[in-house]
């Protein structure tokens, strides 16, 4: 029997896990809410939204193979960090130079996100602080896995991952790298991260900054905490 995709969009997705982390209680000043971006700032801008934090971004970029763009041989971090999917190198026969091209081409994509993105602002400060690292999903689990080692080098208090959809496989991986992980929907045939969403339109730069600018904390009240 077919069944419906579980969630309407990203922004749909992103309310139904914000309902997920109600348990976490933490001051604006205790906890900041990071996407992936693109897709996963629609995502969390309910996330950040429910649970009164900031919302930044923090940059990945996937290494796609050169043969399956959409598969990850690897992913790199904001902060130099690249971290490499060995089982699928080990079947791929890709060579040291594609993978450097690569590297190399999404370098480049990784730091004109940053500047389009977050401009002037200083990136995230997060040491001592609850992380909530948010994306749209999970396959390979290898952008969340830099993100994660990128983050960790920083000392945050807590380390929490927010996915609406993920593989088995991914989740697996990230229950041994992050404090807590947070999955929605983890289908028994997992074909790709669009497969739980009705409408997996790719999200724009343009989406991204709205997003971001309409999360801006307002400025505290004297006397507030």
């Amino acid at each position: 029997m077919y069944s419906p995709p579980p969630f309407q969009d990203r922004l749909d997705a992103g309310a139904q896990l914000a309902a997920a982390l109600t348990h976490l209680h933490l001051r604006p000043q205790a906890g900041v809410v990071l996407a992936l971006p693109r897709g996963g700032v629609p995502v969390a801008f309910p996330v950040a939204q429910a649970l009164k934090l900031p919302l930044e971004v923090f940059v990945v970029r996937k290494l796609g193979l050169p043969s399956q763009p959409e598969l990850a041989m690897g992913a790199l971090a904001e902060g130099g960090v690249r971290l490499f999917n060995e089982d699928v190198l080990a079947h791929s026969g890709v060579s040291a130079a594609e993978i450097e091209r690569v590297s190399g081409e999404e370098a480049q994509e990784l730091d004109r996100r940053i500047r389009t993105y977050r401009g002037e602002r200083p990136a995230p400060e997060v040491r001592g602080r609850t992380v909530i690292l948010i994306d749209d999903g999970a396959a390979t689990g290898a952008n969340l896995r830099a993100a994660i080692t990128a983050l960790r080098a920083q000392e945050p208090a807590r380390l929490v991952v927010g996915v609406p959809v993920g593989s088995a496989e991914a989740g697996q991986l990230l229950s041994q790298l992050a404090d807590e992980v947070v999955c929605l929907h983890r289908p028994e045939m997992f074909y790709g991260v669009g497969q739980a969403y009705q409408n997996f339109d790719q999200t724009s730069d343009a989406e991204v900054l709205h997003l971001l600018k309409q999360a801006a904390p307002a400025p505290h009240q004297d006397g507030e905490p």
